[in-house]
């Protein structure tokens, strides 16, 4: 079974070489039950790591069931120790967030053999302890701890088994029942090869090896072993789907124990995801409710709607003052409604800055003048009261209708209807209240007052011409074709010359405007999105941190892992999937914060907010590329660890 030739290996200690073995040959074969004995430092240990597969020597020659391992690659070499060897351990080594059950069963999750997973039970029947199976190492004594080890050690079926001073923190009843289990295996068959120095349980043994200074001094049979024929097996097997899955569940209830056994350090280590991932989703729903709040202010100003203005022209490299080249006239607004087949309504604009008071209140804020039709063309229906009336307009009433702002901070809560205003000292009835717009840019449409534009160019700014025409363009009216027909028509109606079109009237198009204030939306939407992103990197910073700090804590386990057959993809994933379920957890928690957070900025800012599913997935999927990424490095230092330095941290 086992055939060793000249096997050497050095250790440098400070400015001191140390030969652990020094030219070892050694042949044991199927069926014996052989203990290696030696004082401190005679390489027995050693020894029994190059048996293991644990460690590699310098040079000889190793063959295993007629296989030669010296040059045999790592993963390799997990295998051979998954499926031939079951390792029995002085200080037990078992994991202690697992019961003993889990313990036993934990060789399956490498070996992909999920018809085994019930045998734990009888196997820790078997070695005398099927009624603690649910008790945790720590609650368990050293003897029953050890029995533990035994059968995990035997969960694969092995046909060696290696046990190093499995007697050795023992008290002398359980030495006895433990010597008595390891007899018991080797006669039905199983290669049994252990460590010790302690004579009595040498002497128990079939064969005795012993060592001094890296060499074997003596090799003494006590009892002939019967020889039996190599009774290993490839368990081999290819891992299916299912088996691929069953190490899955198993990687993530243990990484969930992982964290639940550290969980001051994973709540911290989380931590930074949970403010990233509530960032990106309350940013994201500012600027999702922005755009909705942005198209419920741009239909508000009204449907189809064209600005018409003067506009400016260059003389000599300076730019003259608006309605410089023409102005616009009240009767501009008739003839274009007449003359203009897309034209469907139109109505004058005059802009003002007033002083408002009332009572003892008072407030400076936009004038505009406009006639009857401003009510249909921009949206604008009292939601108290009722828009002013033609007569009204033809006798340039002092008539008034305030937005929301307005009467907010002159009338508080109280019915603004009937009540008198003064508008830069004139008096003006309160008749309507318009309907509340939101705030466009960096303008508060409710901060406005609405006066009959006779009105406002009479008794108010004395003004003989319009600040600018709203016109209200048929359904299906090219929108392109009506601004160039309502050039062409102004050009011809004022006669302005060829040299000064270019920049005599301005038309500025809503839907233009909705679609340039929605571009700087996206813009700062993502800008308030990439800062929320920040933090989601520190917060890959913190696991992976936190992931090398439990690497180096855990160097021994991965040491037992490795032991028991766990590849390097299997640390790997280990370490991985306990990354992917910190950022999933945080994650999560991350997504009800940033929901939290954007109820409450609606409800006390009165910020319009809209969590999507697609902003959720955006960030949840970003937090666990982030956990996975920033996971990788310490699970890969955690994969690359050599399985006999692993175990003799600390």
């Amino acid at each position: 079974m086992i055939e060793l030739k000249n096997l050497r290996k050095t250790y440098t200690l400070g400015t001191n070489v140390v030969n652990a073995l020094d030219d070892v040959s050694l042949t044991i074969n199927d069926g014996e039950f052989v203990a290696i004995m030696g004082p401190s430092g005679s390489g027995k240990s050693t020894l029994m790591n190059m048996i293991g597969l644990l460690d590699t020597p310098e040079s000889g020659k190793y063959v295993l069931n007629g296989k030669e391992i010296s040059e045999t690659k790592e993963d390799d070499l997990a295998e051979l120790r998954r499926n031939t060897i079951g390792f029995i351990f002085q200080q037990f080594n078992l994991l202690s967030r697992l019961d003993a059950r889990s313990n036993v069963q934990l060789p399956l999750v490498y070996s992909g053999h999920l018809e085994n997973k019930d045998n734990a039970d009888l196997l820790l029947d078997r070695v005398g302890i099927g009624k603690r199976k649910w008790h945790k190492p720590s609650e368990l004594s050293g003897g029953q701890q050890q029995r533990v080890a035994i059968a995990r050690a035997l969960i694969n079926n092995p046909s060696l088994i290696l046990a190093d001073e499995p007697t050795g923190n023992l008290d002398s009843a359980s030495e006895k029942e433990i010597m008595t289990l390891l007899r018991e295996l080797n006669d039905a068959g199983m290669t049994v090869v252990i460590v010790t120095h302690n004579d009595e349980i040498g002497e128990q043994a079939k064969r005795v090896v012993r060592m001094r200074d890296g060499k074997v001094v003596s090799d003494t049979v006590n009892i002939p072993s019967d020889v039996r024929e190599n009774n290993f097996q490839d368990n081999n097997n290819q891992k299916g789907k299912s088996a691929f899955i069953f190490e899955l569940k198993e990687h993530l209830k243990q990484g969930m124990q992982s964290i639940l056994s550290n969980k001051i350090r994973a709540f911290l280590s989380m931590l930074g995801i949970l403010i990233g991932v509530g960032a990106v989703v309350a940013m994201l729903a500012l600027g999702n409710g922005a755009k909705i709040a942005l198209k419920e202010q741009i239909e508000s100003m009204g449907a189809n709607l064209l600005m018409v203005m003067p506009g400016a022209f260059r003389m000599g490299g300076v730019t003259m003052e608006e309605g410089s080249v023409t102005r616009l006239n009240v009767s501009d607004v008739e003839a274009l409604k007449k003359s203009i087949t897309e034209v469907n309504n139109a109505s004058p604009t005059i802009r003002g800055s007033s002083q408002v008071v009332y009572l003892n209140k008072n407030k400076r804020t936009n004038i505009t003048g406009t006639s009857i039709d401003y009510e249909q063309i921009r949206a604008s229906s009292p939601t108290m009261g009722r828009f002013f009336t033609l007569e009204e307009q033809d006798r340039r009433a002092s008539v008034a209708l305030l937005g929301t702002t307005v009467i907010r901070e002159l009338f508080g809560t109280k019915n603004p209807i009937g009540k008198s205003i003064k508008i830069d000292k004139i008096n003006f009835k309160v008749i309507g209240v318009l309907p509340r717009k939101g705030v466009a840019g960096p303008r508060d449409q409710d901060d406005i007052v609405i006066i009959p534009y006779t009105t406002a160019m009479k008794k108010m700014y004395g003004k003989t011409y319009i600040d600018a025409i709203d016109v209200e363009l048929s359904k299906n009216a090219d929108t392109k074709a009506a601004e160039e027909s309502i050039k062409e028509f102004l050009f011809s109606r004022h006669n302005v010359a060829l040299s000064q079109r270019e920049d005599a009237f301005r038309v500025m198009n809503m839907a233009e405007m909705q679609k340039m204030m929605s571009q700087m939306s996206n813009v700062m939407s993502m800008l308030l999105a990439s800062i929320a992103g920040i933090s989601l990197l520190v917060g890959g910073i913190g696991i992976m941190n936190i992931m090398l700090v439990s690497v180096t804590e855990r160097t021994r386990e991965i040491g037992i892992r490795k032991a028991i057959g766990a590849k390097k993809r299997d640390i790997l994933m280990q370490f991985l999937t306990e990354s992917f379920v910190i950022s999933f957890v945080g994650g999560v928690f991350g997504v009800f914060l940033g929901w939290s957070a954007s109820v409450i900025l609606s409800k006390f800012a009165g910020w319009t907010t809209v969590v999507s599913v697609m902003s959720i997935v955006l960030a949840l999927g970003f937090s666990l590329g982030i956990g996975l990424f920033f996971g990788v490095y310490p699970a890969l230092k955690a994969a690359k660890l050599k399985p006999i330095v692993a175990l003799r941290y600390e």
